[in-house]
């Protein structure tokens, strides 16, 4: 069962922020639910303003994993999950980097490729199975199982709390012995996420069901940014249901700057997540 959803392939990217041999699993063995294009590499769009590399189109969703040193390994793993919109991935920005960072923290990352554009039941087809991918071979990566939580940005943000709190709901039939396994993430963190105000009034979404069992999250946004209030509203609907939360808010910083030099926010929200990772997912 392993074999097919395993290949091994050398990442170039087109902006060169590092390459590295790594591992890249395709979540989907036949089929990819509901898709209706042909399965194929992502494509590459020809917009790398800001630096950024870009995947415009994904229709064959993969994981790419990035090890941390044997030496470092603390155990845990995180699903990373980019954002753009739900039009592209930015893909180097709030992804390989931020596997590069985990990294070095000791963390086994598992970078998402999940459908764009404009693919949101399909992206969350794509996590669940992801997170079951993960967990069902957690061994051969050196990572408990029961230590496993998801990353994400902007969009990528959105993703992580519906991930987090539609892991009952069944999205996709069952393709494989895999299926079975819980995809509930154990943490979440949520940088600078959107899309988690569509209620009424700018409240919270409706998909985000939130309860006693949603698992603890840390969330970091600004004041300046124009999604900053999904980051309110998320807080606000963890605390009263006794979720444990930590928010952190600047004045400024604005949004997309994953952790790259130069952005007050960028500079900030790395280290106050290694603070809350250690004390909350490592110490338990």
């Amino acid at each position: 069962m392993k074999k097919f959803i395993m290949s091994i392939l050398i990442l170039s990217i087109s902006t060169a922020v590092f390459a590295q041999e790594s591992e890249k699993i395709y979540l989907w063995p036949d089929k990819v639910p509901g898709e209706t294009e042909a399965k194929q590499e992502p494509i590459i769009s020809a917009n790398n303003s800001r630096n950024v590399t870009r995947i415009q189109s994904v229709t064959n969703p993969a994981l790419v994993v990035f090890k941390p040193e044997a030496s470092k390994n603390n155990g845990l793993g995180i699903v990373v999950c980019p954002g753009g919109g739900y039009q592209i991935l930015a893909i180097d920005l709030e992804g390989y980097e931020i596997a590069k960072w985990l990294n070095n923290l000791g963390y086994t990352a598992f970078v998402l490729q999940y459908r764009v554009p404009n693919k949101r039941v399909g992206a969350l087809n794509d996590v669940q199975r992801a997170m079951r991918i993960v967990r069902s071979n957690a061994e051969n990566w050196g990572v408990n199982p029961d230590k496993l939580g998801v990353l994400g940005f902007s969009a990528g943000g959105s993703l992580s709390a519906r991930a987090s709190t539609n892991y009952n709901v069944k999205t996709y039939e069952a393709v494989d012995e895999m299926d079975m396994i819980s995809c509930k993430p154990n943490f979440s963190v949520l940088i600078y996420p959107a899309y988690l105000d569509l209620g009424e009034n700018r409240t919270l979404t409706p998909e985000l069901t939130i309860d006693k069992n949603t698992p603890a999250m840390f969330i970091f946004a600004t004041a300046d940014d124009n999604y900053g209030n999904s980051a309110l509203v998320m807080t606000t609907a963890l605390r009263d249901q006794k979720v444990p939360v930590e928010l952190h808010m600047l004045a400024t910083g604005g949004h997309g700057y994953g952790l790259r030099e130069g952005n007050v926010a960028a500079e900030t929200w790395p280290s106050l997540a290694e603070i809350w990772l250690s004390k909350t997912v490592q110490t338990k």
